[in-house]
């Protein structure tokens, strides 16, 4: 899929992540929203890619290291493509602090960071 289109999708989940947890969306380089004074970062993947692997959540490393210095949070959803549209299956919440341990690497270059994957399976 094009990456202009998972965009699209990365979108919608924001939208309904930002409304189910009541999150004023303000959009920093490292944020995605705030509530009561807590940053928050959204992440949507795919169930499965186009290609049938399963979908992956993308962290970056310096993005990550801020919110958990300001006590941040995480909104993860999985969605898949119905239609033209977004289908959001699942959502959950969880402190930055909290995520599983995670392999840094390169492929965040276009962010000036590191990049680590999580499967949707260590987050639900």
């Amino acid at each position: 899929m094009p990456s202009h289109r998972a965009n699209a999708h990365g979108t919608a989940c924001e939208y309904v992540l930002a409304e189910k947890y009541d999150v004023e969306l303000d959009r920093a380089s490292w944020r995605d929203g705030m509530r009561a004074g807590v940053p928050w970062e959204f992440k949507a993947t795919a169930h499965r890619h186009a290609d049938d692997t399963p979908g992956n959540f993308k962290i970056y490393r310096e993005y990550h290291r801020r919110l958990v210095e300001e006590g941040g949070r995480y909104g993860f959803a999985v969605y898949r493509i119905r239609g033209t549209g977004t289908e959001v299956l699942k959502t959950t919440t969880r402190r930055a602090s909290k995520l599983p341990t995670v392999r840094w690497h390169g492929g965040g270059e276009h962010r000036g960071t590191e990049q680590a994957k999580l499967a949707i399976e260590d987050v639900f």
